[in-house]
């Protein structure tokens, strides 16, 4: 494999590993500028009959669809591409420069309670958003955790390809066990049997953390011959709770471990922060300037049973004691809703699920519950506790409209409405449910009901300059810019430092061609707002068309210095400096374009015409290939490319350009002018026949002699 290329793209350039389930490499893509390195993945089935390569092919394709799913997250490489060459499957993933965890993890080195549960909340952090996606990881160890150079940590090899062969090997479910995805040492016996859970990554997980609290590597611990479980207390030196977690992660039983990621983060959460009952706070001002969290006003009445203890020191210390009768289900959603004041939702959550496991008919116990879910990014059970709440109450309006807003994050907007409509019916005074409406239509592109919900809310609230906003992007989307930029004028009116509002009302001015007012909204919207790069870019863009390019080139420059990926930035400024003539900038903006969005046809023409300026023919030539490639009737690049051909005396070659360009514009008459020069210019250059007379023999042409 080694110097191959790919599909013509991803040239080998290294072997990472592998064995019977197939071989990673290292490769490079040879299409990006700077040939990037990327991980390959190789599945090459067990056989290549028809049938198997059928079912090969399905499984490839979902596990990729899952990969895909899985690279939105930070902590998971990205799946740059997947695709089936001679009978055999690859994978094509991020390439992470680091160290795996592994390197850390050395024999004999001991971490703290306090590195281990630091370890432990990185860890369980990605592996919630993976079982939030109904993914098993399999194969949780410490050499599939990269420390990347940021420092974060990077969970990879999701044994796709191993979960594919395996299924290939053992179809049918009397054998599925006889082969085994995993690390010995970090597999559960549930998972060595073939039937893992998400308990099983928590096992795993709970191994990494005896490992490092106790320096032993996996094939030095000690098992209980009666229960099986791991005898790893003696050996590190940790709080009974904490060893408590551990126990809990890697009970040999999967039933009794946690069940999830986010069921063991809870946990852990629970001993390193303070208790649902006692809240620490401990101000850094001196006294008579202790400030409290924004709590709404009665709630900080009834929550404040404090014993204030002053040091000889003057410190203050606040512990907030709690009386509250841990029965009474009444009792505990006021506990709840107070944790949610103060954003401890998942406090909050075990307090409003410990009022409805005592009374499961608490319609306000399912309410607290299913908004905290909502906070906590959990919709489809949040869904669920809102339509119990429903159930109990019907014409309970804050569930209601909760119920509307989950299922807007849900982008479910037609169910939302119907929510919304619920509870506007039962309280029609209701400013926000009148806008989160409006949303939802905004989002289905109804943009007449929306706008006629907004004007509703503000009904109730004239002075929501957000609703004024929002009413002013509906207007713009309808076309109607005079109206959306009165819009716009009456939420500055309301908020004149408001961003969002300077930027769009710009927006809206360059649609009616008023290019100076529109920069000047786009300047006032940076003012306020200077990390705003949506702004930066715009008021760049207008200053192009005013001709500005000084200016315009500063502009493109903040972008830059904020989003160094900004890949229209990059262009603007190519575009700016070539028509300041600053040629060599041109194309050294350019081609960083080019680096970040490589297939935008656009980038390379420009690129190729800084270049042709330049005289650097060949480097244009090669620059209007691009362009003609990711945009094959993009007849300006033909013509471009036939000229510099033609500057190089490729006469035949730029005939062939030119005929290009005339392909796709038949009345191209530069392109065909062009041409017929192309055609004379080669003419000229060819070298003409020379023709030698033939002399007459002398004898042939001799008059008839006379008898």
């Amino acid at each position: 494999m080694l110097g191959n290329t790919l599909v013509g793209r991803y040239q080998i350039i290294s072997h990472l590993g592998g064995g019977g389930f197939g071989e990673t490499f290292v490769a490079c893509d040879t299409h990006l500028p700077g040939l990037p390195k990327c991980v390959v993945k190789k599945l090459q089935p067990p056989a290549n009959d028809s049938r198997t390569l059928e079912i090969a092919r399905r499984l490839f394709d979902t596990e990729a669809q899952v990969l895909y799913k899985l690279g939105r997250c930070d902590r998971i490489p990205q799946l740059l591409a997947y695709f089936e060459e001679n009978a055999e499957f690859y994978l094509v993933q991020e390439f992470i420069s680091g160290h795996d965890l592994s390197q850390e993890l050395t024999p004999g080195k001991t971490f703290t309670q306090d590195e281990v549960s630091i370890l432990l909340q990185e860890i369980l952090a990605i592996l919630e958003f993976v079982h939030q996606q109904n993914v098993i990881h399999r194969d949780v160890n410490p050499r599939n955790l990269l420390r990347r150079q940021d420092g974060n940590l990077i969970l990879i090899d999701f044994g796709a390809v191993k979960q594919i062969t395996t299924q290939l090997i053992t179809p049918t479910s009397e054998n599925k066990s006889t082969v085994v995805i995993g690390t010995p040492g970090y597999i559960p016996g549930e998972q060595a049997q073939g039937n893992p859970k998400f308990s099983s990554d928590i096992y795993a997980v709970g191994i990494i953390a005896i490992q490092a609290l106790t320096g032993l590597s996996t094939h030095q611990l000690e098992y209980d011959d009666d229960t099986n479980e791991i005898i790893w207390h003696n050996h590190a030196a940790v709080s009974p709770e904490f060893a408590k977690l551990i126990d809990k992660m890697v009970c040999y039983d999967f039933r009794e471990r946690y069940q999830s990621a986010t069921a063991a983060l809870q946990a852990l959460k629970a001993i390193t922060e303070p208790a649902p009952d006692t809240l620490a706070i401990i101000p850094t001002l001196p006294p008579g300037k202790i400030s409290f969290p924004q709590i709404k006003k009665g709630i900080l009445l009834k929550f404040l049973l404090a014993i204030l203890l002053i040091s000889a020191t003057g410190v203050t210390s606040i512990f907030i004691v709690n009386s509250i009768n841990t029965n009474n289900a009444t009792e505990l959603t006021k506990q709840g809703n107070i944790l949610f004041e103060l954003q401890r939702y998942p406090d909050a959550l075990a307090i409003y699920q410990k009022a409805v496991t005592i009374r499961p008919d608490y319609a306000q116990g399912w309410h607290g519950k299913a908004k905290t879910l909502g906070e906590l990014k959990q919709y489809q059970k949040a869904l669920i506790a809102y339509d119990k709440t429903i159930q109990l109450q019907p014409n309970y309006v804050e569930a209601w409209s909760g119920r509307g807003f989950t299922l807007q994050s849900l982008q479910r907007y037609a169910e939302a409405i119907a929510s919304f409509d619920k509870a506007l019916k039962l309280n029609n005074n209701y400013p926000e449910v009148w806008n989160a409406r409006a949303v939802a239509f905004s989002n289905l592109k109804q943009y007449d009901q929306a706008l006629k919900s907004y004007e509703k809310a503000l009904e109730f609230q004239p002075d929501a300059y957000e609703i004024w906003y929002s009413k002013g992007l509906v207007l713009q989307n309808l076309q109607e810019y005079e109206k959306a930029i009165d819009a716009y004028n009456k939420a500055l009116e309301i908020k004149s430092d408001y961003a969002p509002a300077w930027y769009n009302l710009g927006n809206a001015k360059v649609k009616l061609n008023r290019y100076e007012d529109a920069f000047q909204a786009y300047d006032k919207a940076v003012q306020y707002k200077s990390t705003f790069t949506a702004a930066w870019l715009s008021r760049g863009n207008v200053l192009i068309i005013l001709k500005r390019y000084p200016e315009a080139i500063e502009s493109f420059k903040k972008v830059i210095q904020i989003n160094p990926n900004s890949y229209q930035a990059w262009y603007g400024q190519g575009w700016s400096q070539h028509q300041s003539q600053r040629y060599v900038e041109a194309i050294a903006a350019y081609k960083k374009a080019a680096q970040i969005k490589p297939n935008n046809y656009q980038v390379w023409y420009n690129l190729g015409n800084s270049q042709y300026i330049l005289q650097e023919y060949q480097a244009a030539i090669a620059s209007y290939d691009q362009a003609t490639r990711y945009k094959p009737s993009h007849y300006e690049s033909w013509y471009s490319k036939g000229n510099a051909l033609l500057n190089l005396q490729q006469y035949q070659e730029a005939i062939a350009a030119y005929e290009q360009a005339i392909k796709y514009k038949s009345d191209y008459h530069q392109a065909i002018n062009a041409r017929d020069e192309a055609q004379r210019q080669l003419e000229a250059a060819t070298p003409k026949p020379v023709t030698i007379p033939i002399m007459p023999d002398p004898e042939f042409n001799s008059p008839p002699q006379e008898n």
